[in-house]
């Protein structure tokens, strides 16, 4: 490998000189030589103001709480994207910023292939899914399913008892009886699905406002929970609003009736595009830039419930912006000997979904390869010298990645560093260090009383506290830009 000048060498060693101490404020002036002036500005080009503004817009109610999938994330991803081409930086990805991903559980139902249709009288009636008829999100599957009807009363176990419903859809009133034991008492009977119909002095609340998140889900892409059974054969409940039953009942309603129409319930399913942002930033040196650092955050969080927005501020809003500050950083400096990839990754408050899906199919430039992994998450709450990490000296996968760490963390106000050991398996650095066996790094300011609850908010971020861990990893960088640095 090529050796890097002597001049750089003496320009990093400048540039990351310590700049502030353990209170957090900087030196009363700075005398760096000519060579080295970019690099100091790169440092201090990472501001708190600037952090406060971005987080302020990513953990806004406005973006929902940015679950994985949902608009507010893809407007996140949007915000990145824009960001990194304002300054310059490469696209990460195949086909831009953007590297796109799926999972088979992550869904949406393709309305325009699917329907429920009732035949009554030799004319079919297609039923609208979200107006005229209405289904649970969870555990939904791809399906086809045709059949005549009966009524089988409001769904006790009493009304099922003796039917034999081989064939056949089983028709119950919607009622305060469990659905669960009304689904079972169904099954049982050997019926092929279940529609709920409202009976006619029906007082609840209308299907439209009760399944308006399932609507939502289904349309904007939703996790489906299968069934823990590989065997189970999927069982579809169906809720038909009063308009789309009007002219189907009966005189009477009869348990037990053979009712005069079919139904024809059909449900395909398309796996929803998920986004990793990734941002690239090519090195200088002719070998050197062959190896590619990864600064990973997940910008993902765990989106809206019952109406309560969860915007994820420190968790993991505050590594999204940290991440977004070392952008600038690096624009500000120029390119560095080794390559840097920048990688905002989703789906991690699912199971690392982002970050698995990148590092069993990863993209790198050609004749580039994954150097080591620095993941940053929650790191903007806590005490301002608070800061953990793992692997420590304890753990099996401690390497050189932390001693760097250990030894620049002080110039940042974290005297020493904690142990995060016990959140190994917890956050995207696992999936980087098994998957592509690069030694990794996480640095995080562990939970507090705000974790995944709604009341984790801007306005309780240390964004000075951000703004040091930012510079952490600069310094990091700087750190690893000798041709024999060893990681290992």
């Amino acid at each position: 490998m090529k050796t890097i000048s002597r001049l750089v060498l003496i320009a990093f060693a400048a540039a990351f000189a310590p700049t502030v101490g353990a209170s957090g404020t900087a030196p009363t002036s700075v005398t760096p030589t000519n060579a080295s002036v970019t690099l100091v500005e790169a440092l201090e080009s990472i501001r708190a103001d600037a952090i406060k503004a971005d987080l302020y817009f990513i953990a806004s109610d406005e973006l929902g709480g940015r679950d994985t999938p949902s608009p507010g994330q893809r407007v996140a991803a949007r915000f990145i994207r824009a960001r990194l081409e304002r300054l310059g930086w490469q696209p990460g990805a195949k086909d831009g910023y953007l590297y796109e991903w799926s999972r088979e559980s992550v869904i949406t139902l393709d309305e325009m292939a699917s329907s429920l249709t009732i035949t009554h009288d030799g004319k079919e009636q297609r039923l609208e899914f979200g107006l005229d008829y209405f289904c649970s999100s969870s555990g939904v599957v791809s399906l086809e399913r045709d059949g005549a009807a009966t009524f089988c009363g409001t769904g006790t176990k009493a009304d099922f008892e003796g039917k034999q419903l081989a064939g056949r859809w089983a028709v119950c009133f919607d009622s305060d009886i469990a659905w669960r034991d009304r689904d079972k008492a169904a099954r049982a009977s050997g019926a092929i699905g279940l529609l709920v119909v409202p009976p006619a002095d029906h007082k609840g609340e209308s299907y439209e406002s009760r399944f308006a998140g399932d609507v939502r889900r289904l349309r904007q892409g939703t996790s489906s929970r299968r069934s823990r059974n590989a065997d189970d054969v999927p069982f579809p409940t169906a809720y038909l609003a009063p308009a789309a039953v009007a002219g189907l009942a009966p005189e009477t309603w009869q348990v037990g009736a053979e009712l005069a129409w079919t139904a024809r319930d059909v449900r395909k399913l398309d796996k929803v595009v998920l986004e990793n942002v990734c941002g690239f930033w090519p090195g200088s040196d002719p070998e050197l830039k062959k190896d590619v650092i990864i600064v990973s955050a997940h910008y993902d969080h765990v989106g809206t419930r019952d109406g309560v927005v969860f915007n994820g501020a420190d968790d993991n809003g505050s590594g999204t912006c940290g991440l977004m500050a070392i952008a600038e950083a690096l624009a500000k400096h120029g390119p560095l000997p080794r390559s840097v990839m920048l990688m905002w990754v989703s789906g991690e408050e699912k199971g690392l979904w982002g970050s698995d899906a990148w590092t069993k199919n990863p993209w790198l430039p050609e004749g580039c390869r994954a150097f080591c992994d620095i993941n940053i998450d929650m790191i903007g709450r806590n005490a301002p010298d608070k800061l953990l990490i793992t692997p420590t000296k304890k753990h099996k996968a401690y390497n050189g990645l932390v001693k760097i760490a250990e030894r620049v963390a002080p110039l940042e106000g974290f005297p020493t560093l904690g142990s995060a050991d016990e959140y190994w398996d917890r956050s995207d650095h696992r999936n980087f260090s098994v998957n592509l066996k690069i030694p990794v790094t996480f640095l995080f300011s562990d939970v507090h009383e705000d974790y995944h609850e709604s009341t984790d908010d801007p306005e309780k971020i240390d964004y000075d506290k951000i703004r040091r861990v930012s510079r952490m990893v600069v310094r990091m960088l700087g750190e690893m830009q000798a041709p024999d640095v060893d990681l290992n």
